[in-house]
């Protein structure tokens, strides 16, 4: 696949002083300004607040590791969002979900995992995704597990990686050309219909 994103990448000799406020701050605490970055730099002030947002609730959040992994593959799942889900896969098998979970989850179907509370995270958000709703019971089982904070957290995860694969599609940010395409119904930035893949 060709290399490119719709915006076109501001060069760093070029940013505004906010911009480059901003993008030091980014460099600093993920190593670089990359990948969506290079969009949300265009706005400045957006960039700066979604990268908070971003940085509590992948290093921060009250959530275990891989429960922040696992609701980031889950929105990366949902909004097709190749890039992060390349980006993170392996991180989410190291932090302890099981990758035949994740597998499952790339395919669109129910995952198994080792653990009950990660089947209870799990459901609560597949819920929200999918129906935008959370049953009573679901949302029951997952407070006692991760109590209320847990489930704020949770919610910020989602809405924080949801957005992340809003702007990932809409801008097209480079997929890795070392990975291959993660979704068996997605090609590039457009959907492979069932006819097609068989």
């Amino acid at each position: 696949m060709t290399s490119h994103v719709r915006l076109n990448r501001i060069d760093p000799a070029d940013w505004t002083d906010r911009q480059r406020e901003v993008g030091a701050r980014i460099a600093g605490r993920r190593g670089a300004v990359r990948g969506p970055y290079q969009v949300w730099i265009h706005s400045p002030e957006v960039c700066e607040r979604i990268e908070a947002l971003g940085a509590y609730v992948r290093f921060e959040s009250s959530l275990p590791l891989r429960l922040r992994e696992l609701s980031l593959l889950m929105a990366a799942r949902h909004w097709d969002a190749q890039y992060s889900w390349n980006a993170h896969v392996d991180k989410a098998v190291d932090a302890g979900i099981p990758r035949p979970a994740v597998e499952a989850i790339a395919r669109r179907e129910d995952p198994a995992f080792e653990r009950d509370e990660d089947d209870a995270f799990y459901s609560f958000c597949s819920e929200l995704l999918n129906e935008h709703f959370v049953s009573d019971d679901t949302f029951a089982l997952a407070l006692e597990h991760f109590g209320s904070a847990g489930l704020v957290d949770a919610v910020a995860s989602l809405g924080n990686y949801s957005m992340l694969g809003m702007c990932l599609n809409a801008f097209q940010v480079d997929l890795q050309p070392d990975r291959d395409p993660p979704f068996p119904d997605v090609s590039g930035y457009s959907k492979v219909d069932a006819a097609r893949r068989a």
